[in-house]
């Protein structure tokens, strides 16, 4: 059953703990100390990030003159009508292609109506219907196979009114969706908004299971956006596990494993839960408003011994890298497109046990990796199973020196190691059996048989 209200409300008293990130986190089943969830066949999760992102409008050109006019004086410096007005489709193909050739994924952003310019569902004043079309097709075509579509709110700077969809007439951090917008509004407004946004994609055919908050967005009502995140992305697109980008931790010990929010429901046939995705870098490739970057040692230094990546990795935990559409094209000197491949080279080049995924992927793991239930039969050499969701390749560290591992009248493949394991396999290592699971959605069992 959905949180009441209420219960909601009580719950997100949590959320007064800065260390909790406004987390909520809801049910949780027993899992047995004896059992333990891996990471994805043993490999540590690795994934990009790209913000303001969006067809053919390059967005923050366009943004840069509305962020000035809310912040007086912020923003003069900035020489932004010697920009470019277009990312060209010819750069996304670009990237596209040296992303599916790399086996890179992760989550690439669409801003359904970006800087007010134009609304993708209806048109791009400046470009024609055809060239929209067709940039649209290119993201479907491109993209989307790799990389999760999210819309970065609606437009990523002033704030639409949803019942007339024209901006709110004043301009200042109050009816900008960057800062102060959100703060003390209802899940109700929230999700309303983000629906907007998703409904925008939707039109045009691009299904989203997650959101991202462009810049302060939700900061000041973290569960609030926990919750109308999950709302709007099953209301829009029956997101089974809707998951949104919030935050990052660009340095420090604090861990950069995805938040599993608001659970219920898990003895139900509607289990329910969102999941905060965090990066866990800065934007070291030219950020959103084609600065100066750090370069690729921020990342990983070309021995492969230091940078932030080398140290989320070493811990076993998603690494998750940020950066902005805008940095990358660089006004098309593509400075942080040629960052980006560096880094992707050194990663593979130093590091033999990565895995590359969308974030709905990391979320869908970390949802079944919470919230299955494990009960060890140590006696019989069994392990019962109760998972909410379906998970492709459900990893398991079990505490069986002998036998061979049985998913119901299914024997599992033997491979002769960890990182030769693929759903539906095992190995033994020591006193231990790994195990990979195609995991279905429900009850099951693993045997040991002789």
């Amino acid at each position: 059953m959905l949180l009441s209200r209420r219960r909601f409300l009580e719950a997100s008293a949590l959320a007064l703990s800065p260390s909790l990130l406004g987390q909520v986190p809801g049910e949780r089943p027993h899992q047995d100390a004896g059992v333990k969830v891996l990471n994805p066949r043993t490999r540590v999760p690795v994934s990009i990030i790209i913000d303001d992102s969006t067809c053919l409008v390059n967005l923050n050109k366009f943004a840069i003159p509305q962020f000035a006019v809310a912040n007086p004086g912020k923003y003069d410096h900035y020489p932004w009508k010697s920009w470019p007005d277009e990312i060209p489709d010819s750069f996304v193909r670009k990237f596209g292609d040296w992303a599916e050739e790399n086996g890179v994924k992760g989550k690439y952003s669409v801003v359904p109506y970006p800087a007010c310019v134009g609304r993708l569902d209806r048109e791009i004043p400046g470009w024609t219907q055809r060239e929209l079309a067709d940039s649209i097709q290119l993201v479907r075509e491109r993209i989307m196979p790799n990389w999760d579509i999210h819309p970065e709110m609606v437009t990523h700077t002033r704030v639409i009114d949803t019942k007339t969809g024209h901006p709110y007439p004043e301009i200042s951090p109050r009816y900008m969706e960057n800062w102060k917008w959100f703060g003390g509004r209802s899940v109700d407004e929230i999700a309303d908004y983000m629906s907007y946004g998703l409904t925008i994609l939707k039109n045009i055919g691009l299904p989203c299971e997650g959101l991202t908050t462009p810049g302060g967005f939700g900061s000041d009502a973290r569960p609030q956006l926990a919750q109308a995140t999950f709302e709007s992305c099953r209301s829009v697109f029956q997101a089974e596990i809707p998951h949104y980008y919030r935050d990052l931790h660009a340095s420090g010990e604090q861990s950069v494993a995805p938040l599993v929010q608001n659970v219920s429901g898990l003895d139900s046939d509607d289990p329910r839960c969102v999941v905060h995705v965090l990066g866990c870098t800065g934007d070291w490739t030219g950020g959103w408003d084609c600065v100066t970057p750090k370069g690729a040692d921020a990342f990983i230094t070309e021995d492969g011994q230091r940078g932030r990546m080398v140290e989320v990795i070493r811990r076993g935990e998603p690494a998750i890298i940020v950066c902005h559409w805008t940095g990358i094209y660089w006004n098309g000197l593509e400075i942080g497109f040629e960052i980006f491949r560096e880094v992707v080279k050194r990663l593979h080049a130093t590091f033999d046990h990565l895995h590359w995924m969308k974030l709905s992927e990391i979320s869908r793991y970390w949802a079944a990796k919470e919230l299955t239930r494990l009960e060890l039969k140590a006696d019989r050499q069994e392990v019962d199973i109760k998972a909410p969701f379906a998970c492709e390749e459900f990893t398991l560290e079990l505490p069986f020196r002998t036998g061979r591992p049985s998913v119901g009248e299914r024997a599992l493949d033997e491979v002769p190691g960890r990182l030769q394991l693929k759903p539906d396999t095992w190995c033994r290592e020591k006193d231990k059996t790994l195990v990979c699971l195609k995991l279905a959605k429900g009850e099951g069992k693993i045997s040991m048989r002789e």
